[in-house]
């Protein structure tokens, strides 16, 4: 199974982030959609699960969740925006994968058999951090995750 993971849009949705996600099962955005029709082209790629960023708070994504948590794959992942706002402890709670946005700085990491994963920034680019999305791969073993350049 994979799954696409996108963040940060800012109300841009590149035609190079469709292709990328193209063929995935599912796709997490971590917030700050900025624009609702960018919710329905990714829902015409895959099913969806999305929560609302700092942007998000008032406008037409602001009923969006804050955080959300779903079970795909028999991998459980928890949605937040921003990760220094995590007030929880994923292994405990029997969460394999968090997924953050935010900062537009991609990340990967392990902390406590937990994958961090933070697909950075697919909407304009700010200062000279790179456009990426994330892929999460499930099968045989732990979630594997990359992250992928949209534009060079």
């Amino acid at each position: 199974m994979r799954i696409g993971v996108i963040s940060d849009t800012h109300g841009l949705l590149r035609p190079e982030a469709l292709q990328a996600l193209a063929g995935v099962n599912h796709i997490l955005h971590a917030g700050d959609v900025g624009d609702p029709k960018i919710l329905s082209a990714l829902e015409a790629i895959a099913p969806l699960t999305v929560i609302r960023g700092n942007i998000d708070r008032s406008g037409p994504c602001a009923a969006l969740p804050a955080t959300e948590i779903v079970d795909l794959g028999g991998t459980t992942f928890y949605l937040l925006h921003d990760l220094h706002e995590l007030d929880l402890d994923p292994m405990a709670a029997g969460i394999s994968v968090v997924i953050s946005g935010h900062s537009h700085k991609p990340l990967i990491e392990r902390r406590r058999g937990v994958l961090y994963l933070n697909p950075g920034s697919a909407g304009p680019r700010r200062f000279s951090l790179p456009i990426t999305i994330g892929l999460v791969t499930l099968g045989k073993g732990s979630p594997q995750a990359e992250i992928i350049p949209l534009v060079r």
